[in-house]
């Protein structure tokens, strides 16, 4: 078992990278080439269409960071984290608990996301 806190801090950087170069860099480092991302509002496959997911949330919601909250925890190949999404010197505006499950190199292979606080307007 990968280090539950590592991974998340892994995978939250990924979403908290604002450089698109850098941040393909990051989701090829430590998303699986067949990873995907499910959530109740979008999808995406690969590292094209997850670094482009995460561009599209960036552009939605600009000036903002994800937060980890809590410790995240994990057994054998699977992390569970719950996270923020904080504007610059405001209050969340969204927050959910995430499951990735892990490959067998430790990278991210697949994460559904619950949201358990909603955006406004979503």
């Amino acid at each position: 078992m990968t280090n539950a806190v590592h991974v998340a801090q892994r995978f939250i950087a990924a979403w908290n990278e604002t450089d698109p170069n850098r941040r393909l860099a990051l989701v090829v480092e430590h998303w699986s080439d067949d990873a995907h991302y499910l959530d109740p509002m979008v999808q995406a496959n690969g590292h094209a269409g997850i670094n482009a997911l995460i561009g599209a949330v960036q552009q939605r919601f600009p000036n903002s960071r994800f937060v980890l909250h809590g410790t995240p925890d994990g057994h054998n190949d699977r992390v569970r984290l719950s996270w923020s999404l904080v504007p610059a010197g405001g209050d969340p505006v969204a927050g959910g608990t995430d499951f990735i499950r892990l490959a067998a190199d430790g990278r991210i292979r697949s994460v559904s996301g619950f949201l358990d606080r909603v955006p406004e307007g979503a």
